[in-house]
């Protein structure tokens, strides 16, 4: 075989492993509120296709966090879903999203968001070093204690308040989303 004919071999093997790769990327991110969800787009671009979180969206939209948030990152979200929104008390979604409430909206959106891209497994070793507990700080100035509880990843906000993961690790361009089932608040 001459030089040439081995290095389009090559090239070709290369080409379909990247390709393979690449597919096996996409197929391993988790659909999420009926969504496809792509490592190619940020975590606003997802966010908006998943019919679980259009609480969350308009959320981060009255709150200003959507150029932050499709930003370079990398970030790590705690994604609560609209059934976790409605969990709260009534009428308690419609005032934060009033503009005079934004910068309590941003506070609160901000304690569900970490300043790197942090998989579950990477936090589940931190969480199993600690002795079943870590302490995970946020933008937002909160600090979520992660868990396990019935083999579920456990948060605690400052005030009580558990949220357990859904949805692990789905990746975004600039980061991760866990889709969570309770909203994280800031101490009161």
């Amino acid at each position: 075989m001459t030089f040439t004919k081995k290095m389009m071999t090559a090239t070709a093997a290369l080409a379909l492993t990247a390709g393979a790769a690449f597919a096996d990327a996409h197929a391993m991110n988790p659909m999420v509120g009926g969504a496809e969800m792509s490592v190619e787009k940020n975590i606003v671009e997802n966010a908006v296709n998943s019919a679980d979180h259009t609480t969350l969206v308009a959320a981060v939209q009255a709150a200003g966090l959507v150029e932050t948030l499709s930003g370079e990152g990398p970030f790590t979200v705690f994604a609560p879903t609209n059934a976790a929104f409605d969990r709260l008390e009534a009428g308690t979604v419609e005032m934060l999203l009033k503009p005079e409430n934004k910068d309590t909206l941003a506070k609160i959106l901000t304690c569900h968001v970490v300043g790197k891209a942090v998989m579950a497994e990477a936090l589940q070793g931190m969480i199993n070093d600690d002795g079943g507990e870590h302490p995970v700080p946020t933008l937002g100035g909160c600090v979520l204690q992660a868990s396990y509880a019935d083999d579920k990843m456990k948060l605690v906000d400052e005030n009580g308040n558990a949220a357990f993961v859904t949805i692990a690790d789905v990746k975004q361009s600039n980061g991760v989303i866990h889709v969570i089932d309770g909203v994280m608040l800031p101490k009161q």
